[in-house]
């Protein structure tokens, strides 16, 4: 069998890769407008923030196949800020924090985000499972006069038939063609129908009116001044750690579902870039979206044309497409982000939970309960102290000391392991100036020292044994060590 030719494969690319970001088009559209309203801003504000943000990520980002947009972990710390200083500020904020991500990014620091543990990882993708799994439910709920109330009866069966409907077809789909997203065969499909059918369901014409038109540049309108950044600099630095967060997290989920390594800096960059042209442009800030990259990944998406398809095709459906899009039932929208809230959950972390030890047991259920009760950044932020703890205590239990008598008398101790902060207290009950005789020998062949603590645990031991006129060698000391405690000045005795 003969392998298709280069251009016929480029061309398959270029199609998958079109059809991937139109389908994560799609689903961008109903995150951002309820992420607007969430922040009280008008829906063509998140719409416009989308364009910026999916489009320049995709151009000039570091990870290929991503999609950003106006998320909601951003929307929701800038609350506060639009209520009690208006919109104005908001994008002021958006600009100081792309400001900060590029800083961020030129720092090389997107690295750091390798030192967040798999459990985190794993418990992050869960969390945010649950959330995009929850967040649909308000699709369940129509506006009355009294406010929100729960759909019920014909309205609300019809709801869960549609949205069960489009779940089968995308299920069914990659069983009979993988020629084209799943996704998007079922948005289209039960959107076809409903409008043939004319049954009354819910559509995105009922979340919010998109037809706009193009996005005009205008510097925000604040006073210049240290009053206004003591305003926007808290919600600024806030921002751009959640967004930076969410991203490098998406960053290492996409490498691992795409089995490459992208560059988190010029992400980091590019991210930055982006929010600060939003900002210039009355658009809402944002980041990477798990949930529509992992629609963009499983569409067939993996080059930059489906992250800037999936920016472009939001300012289309403002500029000439939304009578079409907002007639798009919401269920169907409902439906695939309930398969997607599915297949981003890492089930196989709950069929190996208990073979796992049990503190990264503890951090996998940890993070995914903060991150479903508060946000990301606090719940990311626990699970890697939870584990870092758990690492120094492994490493100080880890700490042995063996002894032996010379046949001159002198008494050798010879250590192993890493001396620091969390072992420390231990190493000085190891030793005995009282009973020890006049010349000791601490072996430290196997010995690291780490940190301050450890150096000064070394001191302390060292004046022990000279208040007792008794004298303390170091034998076989690492290079890095005496280069440690010349740094530090420290003058110990070195056989």
């Amino acid at each position: 069998m003969e392998s298709p030719s280069p251009g016929l494969s480029q061309l398959s690319s270029v199609r998958s890769n079109l059809l991937a970001g139109l389908t994560s088009s799609f689903a961008l559209v109903p995150e951002c407008i309820a992420f607007a309203l969430v922040a009280h801003l008008n829906p063509l504000t998140g719409l416009y923030g989308a364009f910026f943000i999916a489009t320049i990520t995709a151009l000039f980002g570091g990870r290929p196949g991503m999609i950003s947009g106006a998320a909601g972990s951003m929307a929701v710390v800038i609350v506060a800020l639009v209520v009690q200083h208006g919109a104005q500020y908001l994008f002021a904020t958006v600009v100081l924090g792309g400001i900060l991500m590029m800083l961020f990014g030129a720092l090389r620091l997107g690295k750091l985000i390798r030192m967040v543990p798999h459990p985190v990882m794993l418990g992050f993708v869960n969390g945010l499972a649950i959330i995009i799994a929850r967040a649909q439910f308000e699709h369940f709920q129509q506006p009355t006069p009294h406010g929100n109330e729960w759909l019920h009866g014909q309205a609300l069966a019809l709801m869960c038939g549609l949205v069960a409907l489009t779940m089968v077809i995308v299920y069914v789909v990659p069983r009979l063609t993988k020629a084209v997203p799943p996704a998007l065969v079922a948005i289209i499909g039960v959107g076809v129908g409903s409008a043939v059918l004319h049954l009354p369901t819910r559509t995105l014409g009922d979340m919010a009116h998109i037809a706009g038109g193009l996005p005009v540049f205008s510097i925000p309108m604040v006073p210049f001044n240290l009053e206004t950044l003591r305003i926007v600099l808290p919600y600024a630095v806030l921002m751009s750690l959640v967004g930076l967060l969410e991203t490098l997290l998406t960053f290492n989920l996409t490498d691992e579902i795409t089995g490459t390594r992208g560059r988190p800096n010029r992400e980091c960059v590019a991210l930055g870039a982006a929010n600060i042209v939003s900002g210039m442009f009355g658009a809402m800030g944002g980041c990477a979206m798990i949930g529509q990259t992992v629609i963009n990944l499983g569409s067939g998406g993996r080059t930059r044309l489906s992250g800037v398809t999936s920016g472009v095709m939001i300012l289309l459906f403002i500029l000439f497409l939304s009578p079409l899009i907002e007639r798009i039932p919401l269920a169907a929208l409902v439906g695939v982000m309930f398969v997607v809230a599915q297949q981003t959950f890492a089930w196989g972390s709950l069929r190996v939970l208990h073979k796992l030890p049990r503190n990264d047991a503890i951090v996998i259920v940890a993070v995914t309960v903060i991150t479903v009760f508060t946000d990301l950044a606090i719940a990311v932020l626990c699970g890697v102290i939870i584990a870092a703890l758990n690492f120094a205590w492994q490493h100080a239990r880890e700490f042995h000391c063996a002894t032996r008598v010379e046949p001159s008398g002198d008494k050798v101790y010879m250590l192993k392991g890493t001396l620091f902060f969390a072992s420390a207290a231990h190493f000085q009950t190891l030793f005995d100036p009282l009973q020890d005789p006049d010349r000791v020998t601490l072996d430290c062949s196997n010995l690291h020292i780490a940190d301050h603590s450890a150096i000064a645990a070394l001191e302390a031991v060292h004046e022990r044994y000279g208040r007792m006129g008794k004298q303390l060698r170091f034998a076989h000391l690492s290079s890095k060590s005496q280069h440690i405690l010349r740094r530090a000045d420290i003058d110990l005795t070195v056989a």
